[in-house]
């Protein structure tokens, strides 16, 4: 179900220790599982050098994914790690649980925000509207669920993917958030 999963017999690493995907049970049909996916953004300076983490889990398969970008926010990397945790899958007929610590996300998903500033053009200056509007065209064929969890604390996924986002925050040859430097005319 993940573009290019490998088994892991560790989910995830924290302090030494393994701990196992809540989707490890072997005796799941097919009919009910579903997609698990942890994601974080990370922005040193709010503007600044920013990045993503994601976590994709199928079962006892587990997918990472990581970007850095040279200029964004915070909010447009939680936002990125799920968009990018969507493009990357190859069904869209799963269930699929999202986890992430940014309440920014999971508010304006789950209490329908969204659809009123798509129905406004994103009227009042909310921002990232050209990743939002990225999110609502893959979200309109996928059945997702979203569930915040505390950042910084001690869910070892959501702390993984806070690793893989502040890593590649910190990376070189960071790409460039076309949308966000086009909206502060810093692109060059």
């Amino acid at each position: 179900m993940i573009n290019g999963s490998t088994v892991q017999e560790c989910d995830a690493t924290a302090a030494g220790q393994c701990y196992k995907s809540p989707v490890q049970n072997k005796n799941m049909t097919q009919e009910n599982k579903q997609l698990i996916v942890y994601t974080d953004g990370s922005s040193r300076g709010n503007p600044g050098p920013g990045g993503y983490g994601v976590i994709l889990m199928w079962g006892d398969k587990r997918k990472e994914l990581s970007a850095g970008y040279r200029l964004t926010t915070n909010n447009r990397m939680e936002l990125l790690a799920v968009i990018t945790a969507l493009e990357a899958l190859k069904k869209n007929d799963i269930p699929i649980m999202v986890f992430t610590d940014s309440q920014y996300v999971v508010n304006t998903v789950e209490k329908k925000w969204l659809d009123g500033w798509v129905r406004t053009d994103f009227k009042g200056g909310k921002k990232n509207k050209d990743l939002w509007m990225r999110y609502y065209h893959l979200s309109r064929q996928l059945n997702i669920r979203f569930k915040w969890v505390r950042g910084h604390a001690d869910n070892a996924f959501n702390n993984r993917c806070d690793e893989l986002a502040t890593a590649a925050a910190d990376g070189t040859n960071l790409l460039v958030d076309t949308g966000y430097e086009l909206e502060q005319k810093r692109i060059s």
